[in-house]
């Protein structure tokens, strides 16, 4: 399994800046925010399975456009797994003929696009790939994904504050080699971190503390322009860990 970062930051600003999206082999997606951008309509046409953590704008500002993209380019709709509660925000506040056309419905015959529900643990099995919604706690329903090629694996905890339930599970996982985690804003937005339910260095610190685990960390999702400050206070504080920046075209094999 190989995992391709399109998109990590928690903002937009240039073309380093692009919202969350990873690409996983050349079929499936992990959110699908502004990154998704940099892919080409062949790259885009080989996409099967999007899976979202949230229903935010940068976790799916692409999500629309994919299947409008290159329905007809694809012999089968574009398959667009989440939760029910986010299935059905997506249909009601997206996928509505108001925002955009509701590609689950047309073209008559073959959508373009399908919905299909996961729940919490259960696994979605792809060939040898195995990918599985973790607890998550943001300001609308969420989860997390863990990725598993049967080798080694891969978590990551989408949107959230503190979630004890996400550690919980993550410490279940015996192969796990990569842990990527949001630290959205710096110590000194605190009060903003909890009220939109992100993390912080200081709150991160707290989170890490229940992991029983030694993966390698990445950190994501950090707020332009406050990226140096942010990876600095995790420097002091959970250096332990060697914190590094998720960047826009890291690749993970697992």
């Amino acid at each position: 399994m190989r995992v391709r970062v399109l998109g990590a930051s928690g903002g937009i600003g240039g073309p380093e800046l692009r919202t969350t999206a990873m690409l996983v082999d050349d079929d499936i997606l992990i959110d699908a925010g502004t990154g998704v951008g940099k892919l080409s309509m062949d790259e885009l046409a080989r996409i099967d399975h999007v899976f979202i953590t949230h229903s935010h704008l940068d976790h799916i500002a692409c999500l629309p456009l994919i299947g409008d993209s290159v329905g007809d380019l694809r012999a089968a709709p574009l398959t667009v797994h989440a939760t029910g509660p986010t299935l059905a925000i997506l249909q009601k506040h997206v996928f509505n003929w108001a925002v955009w056309p509701d590609f689950t419905r047309i073209p008559s015959g073959q959508p373009f696009v399908r919905f299909r529900e996961i729940r919490l643990g259960q696994a979605v099995s792809l060939g040898t790939r195995a990918i599985a919604a973790l607890p998550a706690n943001h300001s609308v329903p969420a989860v997390g994904y863990h990725l598993d090629s049967g080798r080694a694996s891969l978590a990551f905890t989408g949107d959230t504050s503190v979630c004890a339930e996400f550690w919980q599970e993550v410490n279940k996982i015996s192969n796990l080699r990569y842990l990527i985690a949001e630290t959205a804003f710096p110590n000194r937005e605190l009060r903003l971190a909890n009220d939109s339910k992100h993390l912080c260095p200081s709150l991160l610190a707290t989170e890490l503390a229940q992991l029983r685990l030694a993966p390698e960390l990445f950190i994501t999702h950090l707020k332009p322009g406050q990226q140096q400050l942010i990876m600095h206070e995790l420097g002091e504080c959970i250096a332990q860990y060697r914190p590094r920046m998720l960047q826009d075209d890291h690749v993970f094999e697992l």
